[in-house]
């Protein structure tokens, strides 16, 4: 299983905007991002593993579009967010 219950709980927690915050952009990237880093080490070692690639990129996208969305609300709250999930390199 890639992202426990606990593990999300946490990711909520540390992300949220306001105390009964579960869907903001910020919670939902962090969400996504952790997503994507579990795939990511996972096709290391099943490199032919094409159905959840798919998958991969279908999250990748979502992120994106995600992220455009709170650049054009809110720069600052965007910046923010890469800087403290280390997205951009």
């Amino acid at each position: 299983m890639a992202l426990t219950k606990d593990r999300k709980t946490e990711l909520i927690g540390s992300y949220k905007i306001h105390d009964a915050d579960t869907g903001s952009p910020e919670v939902q990237v962090a969400i996504l991002s952790e997503r994507i880093n579990y795939l990511t080490e996972h096709f290391k070692t099943h490199a032919k593993d094409h159905h959840s690639r798919r998958g991969l990129l279908m999250l990748v996208g979502k992120r994106r579009r995600l992220l455009d969305y709170l650049k054009g609300k809110d720069a600052t709250r965007y910046s923010d967010l890469i800087k403290r999930l280390n997205i951009r390199k």
